[in-house]
């Protein structure tokens, strides 16, 4: 589905970026929209935030190799 990859995409940013500020103080998407609070960075930030949420569905869903094996 291509809801979940978006998602995991994004997921993806938002780990990073959240790597970069944990090991060298910097937010990469702040640096690249200009500030935090920029609009545009709080878009990113919320779309990271909504996919991060999707992404717990993926949890929760069966794999397809389980629903092929129970046919």
């Amino acid at each position: 589905m291509i809801m979940d990859k978006i998602s995991l995409v994004l997921a993806i940013i938002g780990a990073l970026n959240w790597g970069s500020i944990g090991l060298f103080s910097f937010d990469i998407v702040a640096w690249i929209c200009g500030g935090q609070g920029t609009m545009i960075a709080r878009i990113i930030y919320t779309l990271v935030a909504l996919a991060g949420i999707w992404c717990i569905t993926l949890l929760f869903r069966p794999t397809e190799s389980y629903e092929n094996s129970n046919s």
